[in-house]
């Protein structure tokens, strides 16, 4: 019973790095339709979602029925519903990439307004972060997810230096308004996708620690202390 309980878990594992791996091509097919500024490549995310989406129904379900059949205890439960958290999260980055790509239709109606240096460099660090998140909830490694909400705040300088940089154009000529607006929500989706990644790596810490750090939670004690 118990190797057949552990065969289980694997399984949900592999579940939720199968998401992961589809989220990372969703997000880099959305950022490749916005630099290559090519509407077919958009056409392709849906059907990557689709699949994320039913994933997410997939990996749901069985969290429910481990939680029924199997009344895990311990790490084992930690692990189960950090699972479906995570599970949401992933399927959250599976929106936010169509979001982009819904973004990218309308920006490529204007002629390109800047060079997407900040943009696909946001997209990397974001896609880094999804990758980092799920090895190290694969091997259960807590350092790597502090690692993880650390790059948060190098998207969040990258997101903040672009909304000047933008700013600054619209400033200019009125008529960049609309571009940069479009540019600022796409940049905005990826820092979300970001967020969410840094929410799993937060799973993991608490998973691995049995310590919740959201919202600052673990600096707010040891002041206390």
């Amino acid at each position: 019973m118990e190797r057949h309980f552990d065969e289980e878990l694997e399984q949900l594992k592999s579940k939720l790095l199968k998401m992961a791996s589809l989220v990372e091509v969703i997000i880099a097919k959305s950022i490749k339709s916005l630099e290559e500024r090519n509407p077919k490549l958009t056409e392709k995310v849906w059907d990557e979602e689709d699949a994320i989406n039913m994933l997410e129904i997939d990996i749901d379900e069985q969290c429910h029925k481990l939680l029924a059949l199997r009344q895990p205890m311990a790490i084992d439960l930690r692990f189960i519903t950090s699972a479906m958290k995570i599970n949401n999260d992933l399927e959250r980055m599976g929106d936010l990439a169509v979001n982009i790509v819904d973004r990218t239709k309308i920006i490529l109606q204007y002629p390109q307004l800047k060079p997407l240096n900040n943009i696909p460099q946001m997209a990397v660090l974001a896609q880094e972060m999804v990758r980092e998140s799920l090895n190290a909830l694969v091997n259960r490694d807590s350092k790597i997810a502090r690692e993880i909400c650390k790059k948060d705040n190098k998207v969040d300088d990258i997101n903040d230096e672009l909304f000047r940089e933008l700013l600054t154009y619209m400033m200019q000529n009125p008529k960049n308004i609309e571009a940069a607006i479009d540019l600022i929500l796409v940049a905005r989706n990826i820092e979300r996708i970001a967020d969410h990644a840094t929410n799993i790596a937060e799973d993991v810490i608490y998973l691995v620690e049995g310590k919740t750090i959201k919202h600052h939670f673990e600096e707010r004690n040891l002041k206390q202390e």
